[in-house]
């Protein structure tokens, strides 16, 4: 099994989770006693937020990827972000590094298109929503991104920033996403992508009409065939 690189702690809130499903997953594949080989880089999260505040995206790019390089001198073989934002860098990550480096949009896109799914609803915070990184990938794959509207976005955003990413989960909140997820579905979202690791702690499956993908799961998911690969 290749040892993963985890650059985490975007909130340790979801990395703990990611951590969790590897090895659960590992166990499951591999029975008996076995568990998933990672190196986890635990960031200060109120430091890359503060940079998401200012946009100071350079800078952050600058911490990740001096972390990224810092893993792979440890011995990684594999990188992974555990974080749907700070993928707006992913590409500065991917070329300070020798080793591969596993995309959460990819990933969420390979499991899109074979379900047939051509338009997919986005959840995440504001700068995954609005900025174009994330549509425009999944663009390249073939599939169409909305999102909500601006009353909408402000409901996820504030959700994951206010309560998830400090383990807080409230069903009234869950209830306000299930009726943004509705207004995507009525505008024509035939599926759609919990684009936020934290956001499994709050939405599952049963709670929107279409398919839901949860990025968290499906990147595990993949980061695990690739370790296991060979």
């Amino acid at each position: 099994m290749k040892m993963i690189g985890v650059l985490g702690g975007m909130s340790w809130e979801s990395s703990l989770e990611w951590y969790r499903l590897a090895n659960e997953r590992v166990r499951d594949r591999l029975g008996g006693h076995h568990s998933a080989r990672i190196l986890l880089d635990s960031l200060d999260f109120a430091e890359i937020e503060a940079m998401q505040v200012r946009g100071d995206w350079d800078a952050a790019a600058q911490l990740l990827t001096g972390r990224a390089r810092a893993l792979e001198d440890a011995g990684a073989e594999l990188l992974v972000l555990c974080t749907n934002t700070m993928h707006l860098v992913a590409e500065q990550i991917q070329d300070a590094v020798s080793i591969p480096f596993l995309h959460i949009v990819d990933v969420t896109a390979e499991a899109i298109r074979p379900t047939g799914v051509r338009t997919v609803g986005l959840l995440g915070t504001a700068f995954t929503m609005e900025r174009p990184f994330y549509a425009d990938r999944l663009g390249a794959h073939g599939i169409r991104t909305i999102v909500p509207d601006a009353a909408g976005r402000r409901v996820v955003h504030d959700v994951i920033y206010d309560e998830l990413v400090h383990g807080v989960v409230r069903e009234e909140s869950r209830q306000r996403y299930q009726c943004v997820m509705e207004d995507l579905v009525d505008r024509g979202a035939e599926g759609i992508i919990l684009g936020c690791t934290e956001i499994e702690l709050l939405i599952g499956s049963d709670d929107a009409a279409v398919p839901v993908y949860p990025t968290t799961s499906l990147h595990v998911d993949a980061a695990l065939t690739a370790a296991l690969a060979g």
